[in-house]
């Protein structure tokens, strides 16, 4: 019998199978794909050449992540940190910057420079502590209470029909807005600001960052690092049940918690197996890729700094898409998010030549197909942007889940994403990774803390595991790359 079996190749479980690994534990991943990645995959999906990250790409939780910075990610993949973090273009050539620099923010916001700088100055001065608050199951009491007060207050202001109250003129609450839609909930929300607020205090702080060659870069290391350590990954395999696995004493699923209910079957207790049938999923998103022949047009050149884009206009209107998703429609002016990698990363297309990734949001399940609508947003802020598409290649809500089925609807945040859910995900609970069956975790996005590509969630559940079934204590230390930790049980 082996000692750890993780089903899954995304980045909570990747992260799981290298923390119980470098505990000196035998460790098989099982993957139904054909390469590691979940999630952080990147392939060639309109021309050869051209390298399209599949779902996520761009990544400041990994650069603030405990668990990445204590593996050293950034000494093992080349990462780049553009002077912008984002950008929201508006009509008539309008476009705010979150620069890196925060102050060169704050000079660009004319009246509201001094209200951006209040609102994220402390949360960037204390990022380290937000971040392990904001980082961590929110059942405990945080270590730095004054930094996580302040965070909370802010998430208050933003999270009510007070957001506007600090800022004068429109392009700051757009920013703030556009960053906070990477949550797929309605405006004004607690768990939008909680997410905008995070997201913004990381792009002036260390940065909207993303790895040279795409996201896959990040995947192969932890892989690498697996396999260095006795792991053994196994690909293209199916599992539907513990019997298309090796007896393990320990079984990590980096699932959606449907999945887990039907792996569990009759072992689960009926009240916990309702409760994962039941477990609620957000907004979806149809993806399209695009090979362009030149960089995006952009009216205003500065957005061409970005690799991050934000279009949907102001932050009233980025409210009313987000609203109609929440309702059940296709918006009819959606909020998009764009990224650009390729105006960095010249090994992700061919020389002179560029890739486009962008989604917008989209009820759960959707058969929509959004290419026409991201290619006229963009060709609102980008006039002669069509010119430049070479091919594109289009995923539906419903194809999103094909392609990963944790991401259940086209829902890619492992649930939906409010306070409540936070704390009740999937279950409320101490342990929330640890299942009713002995041996069992889920450790995938829908456990704490949620959404993004961090490994916290793989790594706490590892922990867990690691401490329960084998009495090993594990610490953040051991992933260093240079640890040695040779234990034996």
């Amino acid at each position: 019998m082996i000692d750890a079996t993780v089903v899954g190749s995304g980045p909570n479980g990747l992260a799981a199978a290298v923390t119980l690994a470098r505990a000196g534990l035998e460790v098989v991943l099982v993957e139904r794909a054909s390469t590691v990645g979940g999630g952080l995959r990147t392939a060639e999906l309109t021309l050869p050449g051209f390298r399209h990250d599949v779902c996520s790409a761009v990544h400041p939780a990994a650069l603030a992540s405990p668990f990445f910075r204590a593996f050293g990610l950034t000494e093992r993949v080349p990462f780049v940190i553009p002077s912008a973090s984002y950008a929201h273009p508006l009509d008539h050539g309008v476009a705010g910057i979150a620069w890196h620099d925060l102050e060169r923010t704050v000079a660009d916001l004319g009246r509201d420079g001094n209200a951006w700088r209040s609102l994220f100055g402390p949360l960037v001065d204390h990022i380290e502590s937000v971040t392990d608050f904001t980082g961590s199951q929110l059942l405990r009491i945080p270590p730095h209470p004054l930094d996580a007060l302040a965070f909370g207050l802010r998430v208050l202001e933003q999270g009510t029909p007070a957001w506007n109250e600090r800022f004068r003129e429109r392009i700051a609450p757009a920013m703030l807005s556009g960053v906070s839609a990477h949550a797929v909930v309605s405006q004004p929300s607690l768990a939008a600001a909680g997410t905008g607020l995070l997201l913004g205090a990381h792009a002036h702080a260390a940065g909207w960052g993303f790895p040279v060659g795409g996201s896959q870069s990040i995947a192969d290391a932890l892989a690498d690092d697996l396999v260095a350590h006795g792991g053994r990954i196994v690909l293209d395999t199916d599992v539907a049940s513990p019997a298309d696995l090796e007896p393990s004493r320990v079984t990590m699923l980096d699932t959606s918690p449907a999945f887990l209910a039907r792996f569990g079957g009759d072992r689960l207790p009926a009240g916990y197996r309702h409760a994962l049938q039941r477990f609620p999923r957000g907004g979806g998103v149809a993806k399209v890729d695009y090979a362009l022949s030149a960089p995006v047009p952009w009216t205003n050149p500065d957005v061409a700094l970005a690799p991050t884009v934000h279009l949907g206009g102001s932050r009233g209107a980025i409210a009313r898409s987000e609203r109609e998703v929440a309702r059940g429609r296709i918006p009819s002016s959606p909020f998009v998010l764009v990224t650009q990698p390729s105006i960095l990363d010249d090994t992700r297309a061919p020389l002179g030549k560029h890739t486009l990734w962008a989604y917008m949001h989209v009820p759960a399940g959707s058969i929509y197909d959004p290419t026409e609508a991201i290619t006229r947003q963009l060709e609102r802020v980008a006039p002669g942007f069509r010119d430049t598409v070479l091919a594109s290649a289009t995923m539906t809500a419903r194809d999103v889940e094909a392609n990963n089925p944790n991401d259940v609807g086209g829902e890619i945040m492992g649930g939906t994403v409010s306070v409540y859910r936070l704390l009740r995900r999937p279950v409320l609970s101490p342990t929330p990774w640890a299942t009713p069956v002995d041996g069992l975790y889920l450790c995938s996005a829908s456990t704490p803390p949620g959404p993004s590509v961090q490994g916290m969630n793989g790594w706490y559940a590892a922990r867990l595991a690691a401490h329960t079934h084998f009495g090993i204590d594990v610490s953040l230390d051991d992933l260093r790359p240079d640890a040695n930790r040779g234990d034996s049980h």
